[in-house]
C-alpha cells in the first residue's frame, strides 16, 4: 500500500502571496456587497421619498378644504365675501408670522462649522506641538 505523499509547507512567499489574494478578493467581495446592500437601501428610501411627497400633497389639498370649510362655516353668519376676507386676512397674518420666525432662525445660523473648526485648530496646533519636541 502506498502512503500519498505529505505536502510540502508552502514558503514565506507563497503564503504572502495567498493573504494578498485572499485579501484582495475579499475586499472586492464586500464592495459588492456594501453596493447592493446600498442600491436596495436606495430604492427603499425612494420609495419611502416619493410616499411622503404624496403625503405632503394630499395634507395640502385638505388644507385647503379645511379652509374652504371655515369660510362656509362664516358664511352662515356673515355675507360670503366677508367669511371669504375674514379667513383670507387671517391666513396671510399667520403666513406673515411664519416668515418672520423664519427668517429670525436663518439669521442666526452661521455658515461656519464652530465644533470642526475647533477640532482641526486643536489638531493642528498638537501636530505643530509634536513636530517641534521632534526638533528637539
Amino acid at each position: 500500500m502506498s502512503h500519498p505523499e505529505p505536502r510540502p509547507e508552502p514558503t514565506t512567499a507563497e503564503l504572502i502571496t495567498r493573504l494578498s489574494e485572499q485579501t484582495s478578493r475579499l475586499v472586492r467581495d464586500e464592495m459588492r456587497l456594501a453596493r447592493a446592500e446600498l442600491t436596495a437601501k436606495a430604492k427603499q428610501g425612494g420609495t419611502g421619498a416619493g410616499f411622503m411627497g404624496a403625503g405632503g400633497i394630499l395634507a395640502l389639498f385638505g388644507f385647503g378644504a379645511l379652509i374652504a370649510t371655515a369660510i362656509l362655516a362664516l358664511a352662515l353668519v356673515l355675507p360670503a365675501w366677508a367669511a371669504a376676507l375674514i379667513v383670507t386676512v387671517v391666513l396671510f397674518i399667520a403666513a406673515g408670522i411664519a416668515a418672520m420666525v423664519g427668517k429670525k432662525k436663518v439669521e442666526d445660523l452661521s455658515p461656519t462649522p464652530e465644533r470642526t473648526m475647533t477640532n482641526l485648530n486643536r489638531d493642528v496646533a498638537e501636530v505643530k506641538e509634536s513636530s517641534r519636541h521632534d526638533q528637539l
